[in-house]
């Protein structure tokens, strides 16, 4: 079922563990809506929806805690519209909310 532009689009976000870094992961559906023109664009928007619900240091304190070096975490979802307007975010209970 394809999501209308009001529904928005639903973006699985993560972050993966390397060695040096943590690197933001955002798993895009197959039938994105034909107004996200910008790939980096969105990966900004959806980076800062998840920032703006979760504490980011608190976060990122806990993964490097926890998390396995080459592993993905898989912080929750984001549905946002093209515009940026955020419809819904769900996010795994292990993760810091702000």
């Amino acid at each position: 079922m394809s999501e209308t532009e009001d529904d928005g689009d639903t973006f699985g976000v993560g972050i993966h563990v390397t060695e040096a870094e943590f690197q933001f992961v955002v798993h895009v559906p197959s039938d994105i809506d034909s107004g996200w023109t910008d790939p980096e664009e969105f990966q900004r928007l959806v980076e800062q929806a998840v920032w703006e619900r979760l504490d980011r240091e608190a976060t990122l304190r806990r993964l490097a805690a926890d998390a396995e070096t080459g592993e993905t975490v898989t912080l929750g979802r984001v549905t946002l519209r093209p515009d940026g307007t955020v419809i819904d975010a769900a996010f795994r209970e292990s993760v810091v909310e702000t």
